[in-house]
């Protein structure tokens, strides 16, 4: 398989749409990390923290997020996000009924993460913690002051219109082999290179709405922050995660790193320093 896996599967989705799963395990997982990828991305993208992960005894699954893996990803509504992945969590309940199972995001993934754990309802304490990296609370790109204003109105009018993309793909992590992997993945349409109106409104309306409700957050955290990120806010994460109850949160920050925590060129460390967290709570 192309990006290592155990095996892969899939699960419907509330409106019936088929979303791919991509499974890394052990022989006998104690633990289970339900993994979702960033903006433009797949869930090919774990490899390199599940092979580790893996190798503790601890099974990822990741899937595939709706309106990816095609030129464009494009969004209806965010909640479409958080819906799909409650389901995944069901599809993981159903899979590995005997285990603990800890939510694995990145950057857009840990702002469902952050959307997921904050809807205490319908979660119902099916998670035992979060990890956390480059939660995308914020754009970093400096873009002019008209930009989100016009976002906003075009994605009322022109829903599939094309959103100004300044993201490097070279400023994504320092591993040069894995930056040709994302532009190899690009050319092979598995990665996307542009995002819809539609989708950068539901994006800025979800962080808006983080802002508002995450100092009601209960689980366990743990955070790997990016010194030098190109493409989510570090200051703005660090500033909302003040808002938590001491007691929950363990954040680190990577001061030389750019977005990516689980591809940089330090990333044993940081998945040891994970894994030191996780493993108390198994």
């Amino acid at each position: 398989m192309r990006f290592s896996e155990t095996r892969l599967d899939t699960f419907i989705a509330s409106d019936t749409l088929k979303l791919d799963i991509h499974i890394w395990e052990p022989d006998s997982p104690k633990a289970l990390f339900l993994a979702v990828h960033g903006g433009l991305a797949h869930g090919g993208d774990y490899v390199t923290p599940a092979l580790f992960f893996k190798d503790k005894g601890i099974a990822t699954a990741a899937y595939d997020l709706r309106g990816h893996k095609q030129e464009k990803v494009h969004l209806d509504s965010f909640d479409q996000f958080v819906d799909d992945t409650f389901c995944f969590l069901k599809w993981a309940k159903d899979n590995y009924p005997d285990i603990p199972i800890f939510y694995l995001g990145h950057s857009i993934g840990s702002l469902i993460g952050t959307h997921v754990g904050l809807n205490q309802d319908r979660l119902k304490n099916r998670l035992k913690g979060f990890v956390f990296s480059s939660p995308y609370y914020k754009n970093a790109i400096k873009t002019p002051p008209f930009v989100i204003p016009m976002v906003k109105i075009l994605s009322k009018v022109l829903p599939n219109l094309t959103i100004p993309n300044s993201i490097d793909a070279n400023k994504l992590t320092h591993d040069q082999e894995i930056t040709r992997r994302h532009k190899q993945d690009e050319a092979d349409g598995l990665r996307a290179s542009k995002a819809s109106m539609r989708f950068g409104n539901e994006i800025f309306c979800a962080q808006d709405w983080v802002k508002g409700h995450i100092e009601n957050w209960e689980y366990p955290l743990f955070v790997v922050l990016s010194g030098n990120d190109q493409v989510a806010d570090t200051p703005e994460s660090e500033e909302l995660l003040q808002q938590l109850n001491g007691d929950l949160l363990t954040c680190v920050v990577k001061e030389n790193n750019y977005h990516e925590n689980y591809n940089e060129t330090d990333r044993d460390n940081t998945f040891e320093q994970i894994y030191k967290w996780v493993e108390p709570l198994i």
